[in-house]
Formats: structure tokens, C-alpha cells, sequence
């Protein structure tokens, strides 16, 4: 399934929805809500089963979605700005709370995602800094460089400002 070219255009939800999504380990997707669907404008047979990067916006810096696998996958959450990108071809900013799901026994099975409409002065913060990002992956000669020094830049940045990753989204 094909999505559509990038239209430039906003899509948002209100503050009081909240759009969620779970997953198992491998990232498909196992369940959405309404909201999900509503803003992406996908049907729920068109994602169920299909990997939870359906959504993803091109203008996202993979070194952000690297920090969220890593986190996750070592059994934390996370909290994370992020641009995902409608069937349409618009986008919509998320904060996403994304967290571990565990069976009884403690093992990650899955992953479970709520996403909440972003401040507008925090994104304001984080375009110019996921622009420099893509710039820097996009320019290193190969992707797997270009990875390796967005995160360096990202962790110099933390680093400055004295904070964790965590610390640096709630204080946007």
C-alpha cells in the first residue's frame, strides 16, 4: 500500500483525545483506537498486522527512533516528541509515552503506545533541532555514519545541557 506524496499540511487532535497503538515485539501492529485511526486516516484492516513505520514521517531523524528501540527494548519508557505521517501524505506531531508490555512471567512481549497532542513551544524547540538531525545523517557518506553522528550530536547537546533525554522533553 502506497502512501501518498507529502502534502506539507498539519493535521492535529484535540488535547482532551488521546491516539493509541500496541505492538508486538517486532513492531506490527496489533491494535489502534479510534483516534489512531482518525488522524491517520488508515483503516484498521489496512494497519493491523502491518509494521507500526507505516506512520513514519521521512523528516524524522532515525537516531530518535534508535534512542526509543534502545530504551524499550531494555524494558523502559520513554517520552518522545515525534512527526508521523497520515495515509494522506499529511503529518501530525506527537508526544508519545511509549512503554514495555509484559506477560506474567516479566518477558517484553509487545509495546504499548499513547500519544498526546504536543505543545506548540516545545515543538517549536524540536523542528530546528530534528532538522539538524536529518542534515547530519543525511550528509555523513553512509547511513550507518550518518546514525552514529546524529546520536553523538544529540548526546553532546544532553550532555550541555545537563540532562537525559527525558529530562529534555519535559523541560520543552
Amino acid at each position: 500500500m502506497a502512501t501518498a506524496s507529502l502534502t506539507g499540511r498539519e493535521r492535529t487532535f484535540p488535547d482532551d483525545e488521546i491516539i493509541v497503538s500496541k505492538t508486538d515485539r517486532g513492531g506490527r501492529l496489533t491494535y489502534v483506537n479510534d483516534v489512531f485511526l482518525s488522524v491517520s486516516g488508515y483503516t484498521e484492516d489496512e494497519v493491523i498486522t502491518r509494521p507500526h513505520s507505516i506512520i513514519r514521517h521521512p523528516e524524522m531523524p532515525r537516531c530518535i527512533f534508535k534512542l526509543l528501540w534502545d530504551t524499550i527494548q531494555a524494558g523502559q519508557e520513554i517520552f518522545a516528541y515525534v512527526n508521523n505521517r497520515a495515509k494522506s501524505g499529511d503529518h501530525y506531531w506527537v508526544f508519545a509515552h511509549v512503554t514495555p508490555t509484559r506477560n506474567l512471567q516479566g518477558d517484553i512481549v509487545g509495546y504499548h503506545s499513547n500519544r498526546r497532542s504536543p505543545r506548540r513551544g516545545a515543538l517549536a524547540k524540536v523542528v530546528p533541532l530534528y532538522a539538524a538531525l536529518l542534515a547530519i545523517e543525511a550528509n555523513a557518506a553512509d547511513r550507518a555514519h550518518g546514525l552514529e553522528a546524529s546520536l553523538q550530536h544529540l548526546t553532546a547537546l544532553l550532555a550541555r545541557e545537563g540532562k537525559t533525554y527525558e529530562q529534555f522533553v519535559f523541560d520543552l
